[in-house]
């Protein structure tokens, strides 16, 4: 039986970081920062899965990316992505993964919290953001903050929030199955 255990979280990680290669391309440009889905998938999979394997899913995304597979925004992939203007809201994912994870796991029964977590996690991810874009494409704190954050709080917290019931849900229904 733990050998079945052991494999199901492989596959389960695996199938994770799949879905969020399969959204991760899926974005809508609206200036140097487009309006990414990889965010949504990172959210319901840490909300299912919590922080160990969630982060491991995302850390999956980013180094298939990072091999060139054209899985972050607007179908691109490669070194250049990541070294890019963009490049550290990629990174910021890590840090979303381990924050929001952690309280998800800490108190997924608190839908609430939950929701905060999530909030809190997308906070440190746009400072790294902000930090990279300001510093790759030569913007004022105040520039980068208006084309990567700003514009974005609404449909991030859409997002928070579609993933806090679509995610509960899902990993109720793995731990009722004894697959958790």
């Amino acid at each position: 039986m733990k050998n079945k255990q052991k494999v199901f979280q492989l596959v389960i990680i695996g199938v994770a970081a799949a879905i969020i290669c399969v959204l991760g391309p899926l974005s809508i440009p609206i200036g140097v920062v487009p309006v990414a889905f990889a965010n949504l998938a990172i959210y319901i999979v840490l909300y299912v899965l919590g922080m160990k394997k969630g982060t491991v899913s995302v850390l999956i995304y980013l180094l298939v990316g990072l091999i060139g597979v054209p899985v972050f925004s607007n179908f691109s992939g490669g070194p250049g992505k990541l070294l890019g203007p963009t490049g550290g809201y990629l990174i910021g994912y890590i840090f979303m993964a381990l924050i929001s994870g952690y309280i998800i796991d800490r108190f997924f029964e608190n839908q609430v919290l939950c929701f905060l977590g999530m909030v809190l996690g997308t906070s440190v991810l746009y400072v790294f953001g902000t930090a990279w874009l300001t510093y790759q494409a030569d913007m004022s704190a105040g520039a980068a903050l208006a084309a990567g954050v700003i514009p974005f709080i609404p449909g991030d917290l859409a997002k928070i929030l579609i993933a806090t019931i679509v995610g509960s849900q899902i990993r109720k229904r793995l731990i009722r199955a004894n697959l958790f």
